[in-house]
């Protein structure tokens, strides 16, 4: 039997600059962190000449082309495992619940799982390279790259994609008492609302390849990446919330689809209980709201939006990794 986990990750200063229809063209830049919440991946050789499937469904086929669940199904076809095997899942924070794009934390776990499993050692680039290769080319999801990179390498990152498709991950060196305050002055909640991001990524990659009006927002976007990296590296969380905030209205500047009257809502209402900034995130079907703000602030603004849910979270500095093998 092996387990495997992966991270997931929250990002700041970004708006899907890694989609290829960008990056390809102008460059890409994001800071990311990866938190400890977990995708996590056991698999176990099966008895009864099967292959047994359980996530939030449990399939039980027995050939691998006949599984529905598209990702397990091309990472085995990818990893050529086709015997008999028993695969389950589990998460801190289901999949369709979640904007930190746990299915590519799945789909990184699950490759790291598999060549535990046949006794290969794989490293952070390959899972990364190879989960991006399988969810984009083989299972044709609308995505970009950071994710798979941010969950194989861990920690609080520089994350560059470049034109000619090559990926740097450098980290951002700063001192602990600095990830610390950051990582203490970030609330999480979660908002109960569903919305697809489909209509967001056709919106957005439609304006990039189109509108040159567009083209220049996110590229300002990316440059607040580099600033963002650089008050980092010199211990400054002054402008943190200043620079995020920027980067909120010049993401509200892009699409239509990225604010509502009910999310504008909660922000005046966090905002007279003093959030200095606040961010929305969205990933396929769930949506959080991440805000900034001093720690002695932070009941004051549950009690405001006491409707939400609190979720807790810390950075972390591990990683995909195996956690047991027998």
């Amino acid at each position: 039997m092996i387990i495997s986990k992966a991270p997931l990750r929250i990002s700041f200063a970004w708006w899907w600059s890694d989609m290829a229809s960008f990056y390809q063209k102008f460059g890409w830049a994001v800071v990311s962190t990866t938190i400890d919440k977990y995708v996590y991946i056991t698999v176990n050789k099966k008895f009864d000449n099967k292959i047994r499937l359980s996530y939030s469904k449990t399939e039980l086929v027995d050939e691998v082309n006949e599984l529905e669940h598209a990702l397990v199904r091309e990472v085995l076809n990818y990893t050529w495992i086709d015997w008999w095997i028993e695969i389950a899942s589990i998460a801190d924070i289901p999949s369709k619940w979640s904007w930190l794009w746990s299915s590519s934390a799945f789909t990184v776990a699950m490759l790291h799982a598999l060549y535990a499993f046949k006794w290969i050692h794989t490293s952070p680039q390959k899972l990364a390279n190879e989960a991006c290769d399988i969810e984009i080319n083989k299972c044709w999801q609308p995505i970009g790259k950071q994710d798979q990179y941010a969950s194989a390498f861990w920690g609080l990152n520089f994350i560059k994609f470049n034109t000619d498709d090559t990926v740097s991950v450098e980290p951002i060196i700063c001192l602990k008492e600095t990830k610390k305050r950051l990582s203490d002055n970030l609330i999480m909640l979660y908002t109960w609302i569903t919305r697809s991001a489909s209509n967001i990524l056709q919106d957005q990659n439609k304006n990039i390849v189109s509108n040159e009006d567009k083209q220049e927002i996110m590229k300002k976007m990316v440059e607040l990446s580099y600033v963002l990296k650089n008050d980092l590296e010199n211990n400054n969380l002054n402008s943190f919330w200043r620079i995020l905030h920027e980067n909120w209205l010049l993401k509200k500047q892009m699409s239509g689809w990225i604010s509502n009257e009910q999310i504008d809502y909660w922000y005046n209402k966090a905002m007279k209980a003093w959030a200095e900034w606040w961010k929305i995130l969205w990933a396929w079907w769930w949506g959080f709201l991440l805000f900034y703000a001093p720690k002695e602030r932070h009941n004051d603004i549950y009690t405001t939006l006491s409707d939400l849910k609190k979720v807790k979270f810390e950075f972390e500095n591990e990683g995909s990794k195996i956690i047991f093998i027998h």
